[in-house]
């Protein structure tokens, strides 16, 4: 199936989804992260893709009531070092919301290898059901393939094949236990142009004044059933009198593609209460 075929086939209504725990920020998501799927998140280093997967493993932990999935959380991070003080940080905004401590309820768990990565899911049976998870965040599925394969045709064909077996073993158990399943990934420069070749409604990303488009590839974006694209545009303040201040960051959200989302942008911001969307 295509990134677009996608399109046809849209979400069954009943899907829970998990809140991303800011109205605004649901609401371009139509509720929020859906179960059942794989939701990648794409964006350069330093925009936030951690922020948001951090506050997923904290709001999977609130209550139905409140748009989350009432279970706990686990992390799957090739990213060193984990901020293990963000996530406390964060937790700490939590806490009114959720009966025990919300990091007792997150399991984290380093990757080394795609192996690796393979090897954890063919045991993720027991450890959902044991441990009661909903939602499993990667972060990054890039790393992982960093500086594991060379540029060779048959090297290309072997990290193919573990894109197909990582996403199909997570989409399995994301419909068999109702998870939700979130991937982290990088961006890399788009050097020329790529002719007619379009994924979704990615035909022209920009970050930091630079073009770019996620890593690992086409055969990768036909493994996730939903793109998210984060990104930062770097403006001069305008200060009191008309004078020019420093540059200041501002940060985005998108929806490159999605079974049952029209493309759409947000602004948002991270604060030390975690990300909130902008209302403009």
């Amino acid at each position: 199936m295509k990134p677009e075929d996608l399109l046809r086939h849209p979400l069954p209504t009943q899907t829970p989804k998990l809140t991303l725990n800011c109205p605004l920020l649901d609401r371009l998501l139509r509720g929020g992260i859906p179960c059942g799927t794989i939701t990648e998140i794409a964006a350069e280093s330093g925009v936030g893709k951690t922020q948001f997967s951090l506050q997923l493993l904290l709001a999977a932990q609130l209550p139905a009531a409140r748009g989350g999935l009432s279970a706990s959380s686990l992390c799957l991070h090739s990213e060193f070092p984990f901020p293990f003080r963000r996530l406390h940080q964060l937790s700490l905004f939590y806490q009114s919301h959720i009966p025990n401590n919300p990091l007792d309820h997150i399991f984290i768990q380093p990757l080394h290898s795609p192996d690796h990565l393979l090897d954890l899911l063919s045991r993720l049976d027991y450890i959902v059901s044991q441990l009661n998870i909903r939602l499993i965040v990667i972060d990054s599925v890039a790393a992982l393939f960093r500086s594991e394969f060379e540029n060779t045709p048959l090297e290309l064909k072997r990290r193919s094949s573990l894109f197909f077996n990582i996403s199909s073993k997570l989409k399995y158990q994301a419909q068999k236990f109702g998870l939700a399943v979130v991937v982290t990934n990088q961006v890399v420069d788009v050097i020329e142009s790529s002719g007619n070749l379009r994924i979704g409604n990615s035909g022209f990303l920009c970050s930091s004044g630079r073009r770019v488009c996620p890593a690992l590839g086409l055969s990768w974006a036909n493994c996730v059933n939903i793109r998210l694209f984060l990104w930062r545009v770097e403006e001069r303040v305008e200060e009191e009198g008309g004078n020019i201040g420093d540059m200041k960051a501002r940060r985005f959200i998108r929806v490159i593609f999605a079974p049952h989302l029209p493309d759409c942008s947000c602004e948002f911001i991270i604060k030390r209460e975690g990300v909130f969307g902008v209302n403009r």
